[in-house]
């Protein structure tokens, strides 16, 4: 198809009413009239050769054409909003610019803050957005990235796109401060004995992965998708979790937990900035990778 033969306004307008689901709303949003909403919608309709929306009583509904154009055109949205507004220069001190960048809460407490408070001292006018890892990302990860600055994630599973390094970490065990069955150090048997919490994502189970390679089943007591809530789920029982060690030293102070080593060699954590390659010549973004690297490189030493 040429793409010069297109309207890219129909874009918008398709976004606003796929989106809305309905032809006033959609038009008040992208600052339209009815009547142009409307002509709008006629032409989407003639171009893909469907109806999209479809009335069912007083609302309207999307056609199954329609629902498969509802992430596609968002995400097509938001990578043509950031292509038009990079820049080839950036200043920070005087520039407004948000940076959306898609991370884990263990990755935001680890250094998202730190990031945040480094973006406060030198941007001023910018801002940081945190979005939570969706369950999606290893199967649309490039149109996921196209969208935003960048995706906090260690190595191992997502590949092919351009990465920053930023720090390394280790995993630990955790458990109850007063746990019986504990003393100074963990064995293999009380890996296998003992009750976990984890850390559960459909994509990476940090525990249960790295456990199965050793030929150990965990009985998952407590399934939960925030790495931060480990320690309070830790607490007062006999449960076990793995843990990274840096979150590990950041929560333990205020939690009642024992962090101990794992009995075994766990597999370290590798933390990188990922991004689309549409943002690699972007001014904004040189200094936003730049500026994540400096941050990770004044995080303390791992003991």
């Amino acid at each position: 198809m040429n793409l010069a033969s297109l309207d890219l306004n129909l874009l918008v307008a398709l976004r606003a009413l796929l989106e809305e689901r309905n032809v006033t709303r959609a038009g008040r949003r992208i600052g339209l009239s009815q009547p142009a909403t409307s002509a709008a919608l006629a032409r989407l309709r003639h171009h893909f050769a469907d109806d999209l929306l479809v009335r069912t009583g007083n609302t309207y509904e999307l056609t199954p054409l329609g629902t498969a154009l509802l992430v596609p055109c968002a995400t097509a949205c938001g990578l043509l909003e950031r292509l038009f507004t990079s820049r080839a220069e950036f200043d920070p001190a005087t520039e407004a610019r948000e940076f959306t960048i898609i991370a884990s809460d263990y990755a935001v407490a680890v250094f998202g803050a730190a990031l945040a408070r480094a973006l406060h001292a030198a941007a001023p006018a910018a801002s940081l957005v945190f979005q939570q890892v969706g369950p999606g990302i290893t199967e649309n990860t490039d149109a996921t990235l196209s969208a935003v600055d960048g995706l906090l994630m260690p190595h191992g599973i997502v590949s092919g796109l351009p990465t920053v390094e930023l720090y390394r970490d280790e995993w630990v065990c955790m458990v109850a401060d007063d746990h019986p069955g504990v003393g100074d150090r963990l064995t293999m048997d009380d890996l296998a004995r003992l009750p976990w919490v984890v850390y559960q994502r459909p994509y990476d189970a940090p525990a249960a992965r790295q456990l199965s390679m050793l030929g150990l089943e965990p009985h998952v007591e407590v399934s939960v998708q925030s790495f931060q809530l480990l320690p309070s789920l830790v607490a007062g029982t006999r449960r076990i979790a793995l843990i990274q060690r840096r979150l590990a030293e950041l929560v333990a102070p205020i939690a009642a937990v024992r962090v101990l080593p794992c009995p075994f060699e766990a597999v370290p954590v590798q933390e990188a900035l990922w991004w689309h390659p549409v943002h690699t010549q972007d001014a904004a973004h040189i200094w936003l990778r730049d500026t994540a690297a400096r941050v990770a490189a004044t995080l303390p030493a791992l003991p």
